[in-house]
């Protein structure tokens, strides 16, 4: 049961899980059976592929999101999540995404699954609230995401737009060739944008505490001159855009 209480800050909400990275191997095994049985709900092919875990998981490049019962420990939702500072992102091993995008500090979205128990529409909030949070405060400017239907349309409701003239789904390497539609989400104007519009997402992610989300921001940084990109200053990404 969720309790409510108000602080100095604003409301503060308990939840009956707790998300946080995974902390060891244990954690991790948690995170692939989850993964592994919402693909395989969803997109059965893929199932087998997610039984263990992906070199991503595994070489210190991505931040393994989990969600875990407070009750009995059980995985209710994972995600997985990292930035092209140091290489490209998975998306691009499909397409060359535009240069304006390529410049930037992004992060990229994948293999999001939670439990198919009422509670898992929730843990999809609060696990998008933590990477959304986690990349603000490390200074990420966009976040990108391959969406196969219908999930993109959920995407879309939270104002990503798409990368590539009207939405084309395109063969998606780092998903078994599944077709996805690719869009993005610039942090600073969506969040603009969702106070604007009164997104009903706007006041669980920004006006509500949840201390049982654990926040591991990345480290600040500024974009930096990277392999096969054009240095650039943070002004003058946001002059481009």
């Amino acid at each position: 049961m969720n309790t409510n209480s108000r602080s100095l800050s604003g409301l503060t909400e308990s939840l009956p899980f707790v998300i946080r990275c995974v902390r060891d191997e244990a954690e991790l095994a948690k995170a692939v059976t989850i993964r592994r049985s919402a693909y395989g709900r969803h997109v059965p092919e893929l199932a087998t592929r997610f039984a263990s875990p992906e070199e991503s998981d595994l070489d210190g490049s991505s931040r393994v999101l989990v969600a875990l019962s407070k009750l009995d420990g059980m995985p209710l939702g994972s995600m997985r999540y990292r930035t092209n500072e140091a290489r490209p992102l998975d998306v691009e091993q499909s397409v060359a995404l535009p240069e304006r995008l390529r410049a930037m500090l992004l992060t990229e979205a994948t293999r999001l699954a939670v439990s198919q128990a009422a509670v898992g529409r929730v843990v999809k909030a609060m696990l998008l609230k933590a990477m959304f949070l986690q990349c603000e405060a490390g200074g990420i400017d966009c976040i990108v995401a391959a969406a196969r239907t219908p999930m993109d349309r959920f995407y879309q409701w939270l104002y990503f737009e798409d990368v590539f003239p009207g939405g084309e789904f395109i063969p998606m390497a780092h998903a078994g060739m599944i077709p996805h539609r690719v869009m993005v989400c610039d942090i600073v104007a969506t969040k603009h944008r969702w106070k604007e519009v009164n997104h009903p997402w706007y006041p669980l992610f920004f006006d509500i505490h949840h201390p049982d989300i654990e926040l591991t921001p990345f480290p600040v940084v500024e974009p930096v001159a990277r392999r096969d990109r054009e240095p650039s200053s943070r002004a003058e990404l946001r002059q481009r855009r």
